[in-house]
């Protein structure tokens, strides 16, 4: 059956019937158009389809931000960002991120050949979603952000992602996420045994070339 309800989102194919797709989430206060130009950064060969699916955060009061509404994939309520976690909105972006893989598997895509990105808020919904995804996923980037509910994550990991690619990078200069919070992140993650691909850069919370080239060498090997 159709499912209803789903996030609205851009959506961008490389070529006719894309067998492969990549669902990327924003950060706080962007929209699903945010990351739509990396596309065209990226040396992806046309020959393998990719659907690229940028979903737009729900409008939300953010208290960090004094209440002001934006979009948001949950709500942070101090410059702590893992202090005082917003439980109930991280899961409700989980869920909204679960029903865009089913979607995707309903549209012909096999679970094996989803990609989970995002970055900074985006990225913790990657990885909260991606590691107790039912579904064996192709892998996770996670960008200038750390994991979500850790502490959850012993007890809530789906076994179908034991071995999920991840790639995680950060910016060594982040006043956003400190990359000590991404690196405490990573080794949490290594010390249960994920694949993980770690790398920083010089740079503060954005993007830049080095990253770029290193996410399209990701994406071609785990797509391949």
């Amino acid at each position: 059956m159709p499912i209803t309800n789903l996030l609205s989102t851009v959506e961008i194919e490389t070529a006719p019937e894309p067998v492969h797709a990549v669902i990327w989430m924003h950060g706080l206060g962007a929209d699903g158009n945010d990351f739509v130009p990396i596309i065209n950064e990226l040396k992806l060969s046309p020959q393998k389809g990719i659907r690229f699916i940028f979903p737009h955060a729900p409008m939300r009061p953010v208290t960090i931000n004094n209440g002001y509404v934006m979009r948001a994939w949950y709500d942070i309520s101090g410059a702590r960002i893992n202090s005082m976690e917003d439980e109930t909105g991280i899961r409700d972006a989980q869920k909204a991120i679960d029903a865009l893989i089913d979607h995707e598997i309903q549209r012909g895509i096999a679970a094996h050949k989803i990609v989970l990105a995002g970055f900074s808020q985006g990225g913790a919904i990657a990885l909260q979603t991606g590691l107790r995804q039912k579904n064996g996923l192709a892998g996770i980037l996670a960008l200038s952000c750390y994991l979500p509910l850790s502490d959850y994550l012993p007890v809530e990991a789906n076994v179908a992602n034991a071995t999920i690619p991840i790639l995680m990078a950060h910016g060594t200069f982040d006043p956003v996420v400190p990359i000590s919070l991404a690196v405490a992140s990573r080794d949490s993650l290594r010390q249960a045994n994920y694949a993980l691909e770690w790398h920083e850069y010089p740079m503060e919370h954005t993007v830049c070339m080095q990253e770029i080239s290193d996410i399209d060498h990701w994406l071609q090997r785990i797509l391949s």
